[in-house]
């Protein structure tokens, strides 16, 4: 599909085929051969069928050379891992084996373990005692077994089985991807948010990544010395004005700028993005003389501060984080950046984490207010309807610009519902009707004495959607909130008259919970009483699920959540810190295992 935009190569997966060693005149292991390693096929191909890298390309697959029943074996399949860059591997068997003979014991990588339920075979006596051999050395796994017995010659893969396979294997590629990667901040801490004060250790020893830094100046010596590519700038500034429709000023006219100043602003926004760009992933088409410049920073995930030093005199940076967090630009659909306002860098690696998960772009947005249904009804004489009046009420999700264009819901599935589609599905028709979904509007002069353009669009579609949030505790480390939910479509008078409230230049999302009638998920404002920060992620997608088995991978437990029971998937030994308390459980796993990469 798309060439990456980073350096270094996609995590690969290693299937590992285990069988029973014993040979002998009834030959044991030569019985076994064929359905063993037709399981790594099996596998093999559920993966490259289903699973993308953030480029769009299948992820790759390799399988060891023989069955592994023996030492020997399991250290000729290693060497050949190493060789293919294997960060990923899934142990696949439907017998007994040898487990400490034939287990993954690299450290580093993330490991799975497959075992076919079937009688004829003890698959299950194998897997359990492999997990434990696991959890006994310190190496968590993921135990993979399903519901219902099979028969022996039985080649197909129950649902439950591919369920947590791809889950698995999904929330694998997506921590393997951050590793040795970077995420960039430019600037530094916005107008106190503790979200954008970064903590390198976290981001080292959690994800794997490094923290670059460069201060805003960086792109203003840019723009003065000419370090950008000229053509992409023309072609950039050209399809800005052809494509990009100026909204209403809301600005009183004694602070409102000239026309000839909004033309100037609107060559700086344009500039400033495609800068950020190359400051994020380097650009071989830049003057000769900037070699150094032309390298980036290798950043999967950036941030901008923004306020106020840079906003109180230069134009702002929402058409930028807008359109980076957008699935096309000037140069067609392309994969989204993520580059989080305010420098909020615990919500970019929100975003990061699902966008990773999902290949589609993401929504940045302050979680502003709680609306109940009698305050609607008090404001708008409007009464609540469908997923809103199930919670109770529903949470504006507003921000000045950094929200993805997709998420105004304009493009539809094929049963004319909206949808965020990944990138790569996404179409040059689908990119126009966004496009005319959205307003570019000057921006809040109070906000933003320098100008700029916040983008401006309505989500008028009801869409499953899933917010996170991560925090860092002081004593406890990071922390995790997950709600799935939808966004809500009100009427447009309804929406006026609240959105009015607030500002009305900036893109305005309405959330409703799932809820329980439990805990913070009694209601909508049981939630919002309980939100961590000012910030949150959002995806679409019900991936709640998802989310957790990655936050598992990544030793950062989940403080709250809505995902059922049935569906949370965490490494085997999580069940050795509890198994009625699954959320208690969660922080004493982590807080013994400890950070993924220390």
């Amino acid at each position: 599909m798309a060439k990456s935009r980073l350096i270094g190569d996609y995590p690969v997966i290693g299937i590992r085929p285990i069988i029973d060693g014993r040979r002998g005149p009834l030959k044991v292991r030569e019985s076994l051969e064929d359905q063993t390693m037709n399981m790594a096929k099996a596998a093999k191909a559920l993966f490259e069928e289903n699973l993308r890298y953030s480029n769009g390309e299948p992820v790759k697959v390799v399988i060891a050379d023989t069955t592994i029943g023996r030492v020997a074996e399991a250290a000729a399949c290693a060497a050949k891992f190493k060789k293919e860059g294997v960060d990923i591997t899934l142990s696949v068997t439907p017998c007994w084996c040898y487990g400490s003979e034939t287990m993954d014991m690299d450290p580093n990588t993330i490991k799975g373990v497959w075992g076919f339920n079937a009688t004829e075979r003890p698959g299950a006596v194998y897997l359990a005692a492999v997990l434990a051999a696991h959890a006994q050395k310190g190496l968590p796994a993921f135990g993979i077994y399903g519901k219902d017995v099979q028969d022996a010659d039985d080649t197909s893969m129950p649902d439950d089985v591919k369920e947590k396979l791809l889950r698995f294997a999904r929330s694998a590629v997506a921590v393997a991807t951050m590793r040795g990667k970077s995420y960039l901040q430019i600037g530094s801490t916005c107008m106190g948010i503790a979200g954008s004060v970064i903590d390198p250790d976290f981001i080292e020893e959690y994800l794997g990544m490094r923290v670059e830094s460069v201060d805003e100046v960086e792109i203003i010596r840019r723009m003065t010395e000419g370090i950008y590519d000229e053509a992409e700038y023309q072609k950039a500034l050209a399809w800005t004005k052809a494509k990009c429709k100026e909204g209403f000023d809301k600005n009183p006219e004694f602070v409102r700028k000239s026309d000839e100043q909004k033309e100037k602003d609107w060559e700086f926004v344009v500039k400033m993005m495609c800068i950020i760009k190359d400051l994020m992933n380097g650009n071989d088409n830049l003057p000769a003389g900037c070699e150094e410049e032309a390298v980036g920073h290798n950043a999967i995930a950036a941030g901008f501060q923004g306020q106020r030093q840079w906003t109180d005199f230069y134009p702002n940076a929402d058409f930028a984080e807008a359109l980076l967090n957008t699935s096309f630009d000037w140069e067609g659909v392309r994969e989204p950046y993520i580059l989080a306002t305010e420098n909020d860098v615990l919500n970019g690696i929100g975003m990061l984490f699902m966008k990773l998960l999902t290949n589609r772009p993401q929504m940045f947005a302050d979680v502003r207010t709680h609306w109940s249904a009698d305050a609607v009804k008090r404001v708008t004489g409007y009464d609540i309807e469908g997923k809103a009046k199930e919670a109770g009420g529903f949470i504006h999700l507003i921000n000045s610009g950094a929200c993805c264009l997709d998420a105004c819901g304009e493009v539809k599935d094929e049963n004319g519902n909206g949808i965020m589609k990944e990138w790569y599905n996404v179409t040059e028709e689908d990119a126009d009707k966004i496009l005319e979904a959205t307003t570019w509007n000057a921006a809040d002069n109070g906000y933003f004495r320098g100008g700029g353009y916040s983008s401006r669009f309505l989500t008028r579609a009801e869409m499953p959607a899933t917010m996170i949030r991560l925090n860092l505790v002081k004593g406890l480390g990071p922390v995790l909130q997950i709600v799935e939910g939808w966004t809500v479509n009100l009427p447009d008078e309804v929406s006026d008259i609240i959105w009015k409230r607030t500002d009305y230049t900036w893109p305005c999302t309405w959330f409703a919970p799932r809820c329980t009638g439990e805990g913070a998920f009694k209601s909508a404002y049981d939630l919002m009483n309980n939100w961590g920060a000012n910030h949150g992620a959002i995806s679409y997608g019900h991936i709640g699920a998802d989310i957790i088995t990655m936050a598992s991978m990544l030793r950062i437990p989940v403080a709250l959540h809505n995902v059922p029971d049935e569906k949370i998937f965490r490494p085997a030994c999580w069940g050795a810190f509890g198994t009625k308390d699954l959320e208690g459980a969660d922080f004493r796993a982590c807080e013994n295992y400890g950070p993924l990469y220390k």
